[in-house]
């Protein structure tokens, strides 16, 4: 059983890395598993026999894993929205099917289509939408459950693609979302059906009553979205503030219904059950009380996991339980892998897709670890002698209970790391002190009595009680989490570690956490160096390193040489508080290993631009910041105490303003110093253009410059305007790009970094024939992702990130 699923969930792996879908002409193998079954069970007495028959069986699981994966991706895919029928009214009658969830200038969520009102107009039947509020339109009340009649504009979906980046295509794709859109506010919406048909609608229903009780009770007190999500998993209803302090203290694990939130809570109905069962002999009778347990503990599991949305922690605790009822009604003793190869099934055979997301790793690699050093252990708190009277037991049991929860966090806290190191580049090294007590107040305080809020009729105010004496709880507990989470040392950042090295990690923790008194276990720490110790190699002595991001409608662009590291612009502001910065730029350089910009430039002021400054001053050390921004700006107010006392350098970009890095040399070519002076420039033409020279390779970054600037550039700069690499000034904007500019520079490449489907329409067809015309090769964001160059004297080389790094559900847009 163990060997069966670990082999079925490395084939599914293994088919989310491939490029294509694989044909199934090599799937008919698969036919062989009954002869492969029966030689499983035959008593082999020779050992390579039975190593023949191992192999068997593994390879049939993961070719089982591989083709199954391979099935559920074409089902899914074969759904889509059609190209002509993107970004076009379309009316539909459907069901929210979810949870709503708010953001700064609407609600995003889930749409069940159930009728198309549009003649020939085909959608797809789950799609995922947004509101936007409108001053002249009044706000949509749209609430989980409800059917409506809305107008909608979609579009495929299309996330960015960066190195490092979290992959929205696979996430739409796991998530049965097939087309991504908004409602129109001046479309025919209104609502039908207050609550429509269905166990699913109904339990959203609830999840939203229950929010909006909390939300009522608790008003603005700082913990009610924690709150809100320990009982109904609503994350999103959790400040990033918050969501920060937890990450930094390696406690975020528990502020979302986890499985062991939801362990908790089945042992309660066991034990509960289980004590009641027994006082009946009538009800003994006709059931064992074990087995009544074993049922309520698997409904509460079910019930409290259905709340939370049923993410992969919630399911894996789930089925883990269920196994376990299993085995009592069926009186049979599973062994503990065999429990979590049953979870692991459970989770895999629907939702292939788990194994790209970070919390399915986390959840069955936590409870592994878990099980590797409790299970079948000899404790030697065991032999303490418990018959020196009542006492004495209840010491011995009370100091066995105490190792076992030392022994749990020591594990955790090592065993996560390759994980961690693999997943977000980052550990937190106070996670075991955050854990040891938040652990007990949330799991065993904080979470029963929001569940008892939760459940609670709102008939009387005293009622209210629990979740106020959550939430003190929940503060007291928060006092802590700051303090730690305040330290300078209280998170590990780093690099992301090769593949190689993760895999020793791995095998160095299994040996590190081997039973007391097995030699040599100090040697699992060498075997972890590695992941710390192998940093990428940085661009040698002349070379440049510069990675046009994938940003959507919107401009970043890091460049780096052997020993400095620079940022130009910093991407748009996406909503509330997500932006290019902590969503993409962060994790990007970190695990690229920058973990310092040396210089950070800020060409000018417009949110497509800036829109991520402040998050990356936030999270990365910057040694000077040079901008076109006004003095008055909230960013460079904001900017100067994240800047180092010792180097507090702020400035404003201008022509003449030039320096090497290694070799390197960076110019600045606009604008002009008087500019400053001159009111009436449009910020536009005010920013900072960068000329980046190694040799004779040039790179030219003409920000949103437009024709005026461009015409100053030809007159001032006109013999530093030729680029091996040109990116294209104003995202292809009809307003620059002058025949004359394209004449100047006469790239090689051109890159336009856009948005896809943005509404600016932009590139402009004319202008991408300008450059086509030209002999340039053009390159584009939302078609090619991120644009990799590493160029030096000798030669330029270019990698187009999402070609480079296609999957199978990589969407190809068709311009």
């Amino acid at each position: 059983m163990v060997l069966f699923t670990i082999c079925f969930t490395f084939g599914v792996w293994l088919l989310q890395q491939q490029p294509a879908l694989p044909e199934f002409v090599w799937a008919w193998l698969l036919l062989g598993f009954p002869f492969t079954f029966i030689l499983s069970r035959l008593r082999w007495r020779s050992r390579f026999a039975r190593s023949i028959c191992a192999l068997l069986l593994a390879a049939f699981a993961c070719g089982s894993g591989f083709y199954h994966a391979a099935w559920q991706a074409g089902q899914r895919l074969a759904v889509s929205l059609p190209d002509e029928w993107q970004g076009r009214d379309i009316e539909v009658i459907g069901v929210v099917a979810e949870l709503p969830r708010s953001h700064e200038r609407g609600l995003r969520f889930s749409f069940n289509v159930e009728k198309i009102l549009t003649p020939q107009a085909s959608v797809p039947r789950h799609v995922y939408l947004s509101t936007y509020y409108d001053k002249l339109a009044t706000p949509l009340g749209i609430r989980a459950g409800e059917r409506w009649q809305l107008t909608l504009r979609l579009k495929q979906p299309h996330g960015s693609s960066n190195p490092h980046g979290f992959d929205f295509e696979v996430w739409a794709l796991e998530n049965k979302v097939r087309a991504v859109g908004y409602v129109h506010n001046k479309g025919n919406n209104f609502r039908l059906d207050a609550l429509a048909d269905g166990l699913f609608y109904r339990i959203e229903s609830w999840r939203e009553t229950v929010r909006d009780k909390f939300s009522a009770t608790l008003g603005k007190a700082p913990y009610s979205g924690v709150l809100s999500a320990l009982a109904v998993g609503d994350q999103s209803s959790i400040p990033s503030a918050q969501w920060q302090v937890f990450t930094r203290t390696g406690v975020n694990h528990l502020m979302s219904i986890s499985g062991l939130h939801i362990t908790m809570l089945a042992s309660f109905g066991f034990a509960l059950t289980y004590w009641l069962w027994r006082r009946s002999t009538r009800l003994t009778l006709r059931l064992p009380a074990r087995k009544a347990a074993a049922l309520v503990a698997l409904l509460v599991a079910l019930g409290y996991a259905l709340l939370s949305g049923f993410a992969v922690p919630a399911q894996r605790t789930v089925y883990m339980v269920g196994a376990v009822a299993a085995a009592l009604w069926l009186n049979r003793n599973f062994s503990l892998g065999q429990i979590l190869g049953i979870a692991l099934l459970g989770v895999l055979v629907p939702d292939p897709w788990a194994v790209m997301s970070p919390g399915f790793w986390l959840s069955f690699g936590a409870v592994a670890i878990i099980l590797y050093v409790t299970a079948h252990r000899i404790d030697g708190s065991h032999r303490l002698q418990e018959g020196n009277g009542g006492t004495a037991g209840h010491q011995s049991r009370s100091l066995r209970m105490l190792n076992e929860y030392i022994t749990v966090q020591w594990a955790m806290t090592i065993g996560l790391i390759p994980m961690l190191l693999a997943l977000f580049q980052q550990v937190s090294l106070v996670s075991p002190i955050a854990n040891a007590f938040a652990i007990p107040l949330v799991s065993l305080i904080v979470v029963p009595l929001a569940l008892l809020g939760a459940v609670l009729p709102p008939y009387f105010s005293n009622w209210d009680v629990p979740l106020w004496l959550a939430h003190i709880v929940m503060d007291w507990t928060m006092v802590l989490l700051e303090w730690l989470s305040t330290l300078p040392q209280a998170v590990w950042t780093q690099h992301a570690p090769p593949a190689w090295s993760i895999v020793a990690g791995m095998l160095g923790v299994l040996w590190l956490l081997l039973p007391r008194g097995f030699p040599a276990r100090w040697l699992g720490f060498l075997l972890l160096l590695p992941m710390f110790l192998n940093t990428p190699e940085p661009p040698a002595q002349g070379t440049l390193r510069l990675i046009v991001f994938d940003v959507g409608q919107g401009l970043a662009v890091a460049a780096q040489t052997r020993q400095h590291a620079l940022l130009y612009d910093t991407g748009p502001d996406f909503s509330g508080d997500a932006d290019s910065g902590n969503r993409i730029l962060i994790p990007g350089l970190r695990a690229l290993g920058i973990s310092k910009l040396d210089g950070l430039i800020l060409t000018h002021d417009d949110t497509d631009h800036t829109g991520g400054a402040l998050s990356v001053l936030q999270a990365m050390p910057v040694d000077w910041l040079s901008s076109s921004l006004p003095e008055q700006s909230p960013i460079l107010q904001q900017a100067s105490p994240s800047l180092p006392q010792r180097k507090r350098e702020l400035s404003r970009c201008a022509d003449g303003q030039n320096w090497d890095w290694d070799g390197v040399h960076f110019e600045l070519l606009h604008p002009s110093p008087e500019s400053y002076a001159q009111e009436k420039i449009r910020k536009n033409n005010r920013g900072c253009v960068l000329r980046i020279s190694t040799g004779k390779q040039h790179i030219l970054l003409a920000t949103d410059i437009e024709k005026e600037s461009e015409q100053r550039l030809i007159k001032e700069h006109a013999d530093k305007l030729s680029a091996t690499l040109l990116v294209v000034p104003h995202h292809g904007s009809k307003t620059s790009s002058t025949i004359e500019f394209v004449a100047a520079t006469l790239p090689d490449y051109a890159v336009f970094t856009v948005g896809y489907r943005n509404h600016f329409g932009h590139p402009k067809p004319e202008v991408l024939q300008r450059y086509a015309d030209s002999g340039a090769e053009l390159l584009r964001s939302d078609e090619d992702g991120a644009i990799l160059v590493e160029t030096d004297s000798q030669g330029f080389q270019v990698e187009r990130y999402r070609k480079t790094h296609r999957r199978y559900w990589t969407h190809a847009p068709r311009q």
